[in-house]
């Protein structure tokens, strides 16, 4: 697998999806394509395009969770940090992806996070 033309193909598979979502790609070109080019890597390997930010576990439908883009799964955590959890996609208002800060899910959901 071709990895700068599989990052342009994820880049052409996800916009239209993401853009439904109210998300866009991270403005900083250089975050999108270190994090679209994990992901491809992870692809090569597993098979799937998983988060590069989260762990897999055993279990396959968990893992589902992290497939990207992964914002239907996790859509209120997302909304409130208005950015993705790996920062590859942020709200379209923003402007400055810098200042956003991940909000880990125990703060979020709550102590019971599993």
């Amino acid at each position: 697998m071709n990895i700068e033309a599989r990052k342009k193909a994820l880049r052409f598979l996800f916009a239209p999806i993401v853009d439904k979502l109210g998300y866009k790609f991270n403005p900083e070109e250089e975050d999108a394509d270190f994090l679209l080019e994990q992901e491809a890597g992870l692809e090569r390997q597993c098979g799937i395009p998983y988060c590069p930010c989260q762990a897999r576990t055993k279990d396959r439908a968990e893992n589902m969770k992290i497939v990207c883009p992964c914002i239907p799964f996790h859509r209120a955590h997302f909304d409130a940090m208005k950015r993705c959890w790996c920062g590859l996609f942020v709200h379209k208002d923003v402007l400055d992806p810098s200042k956003l800060k991940q909000l880990p899910p125990d703060k979020f959901y709550g102590k019971n996070v599993h």
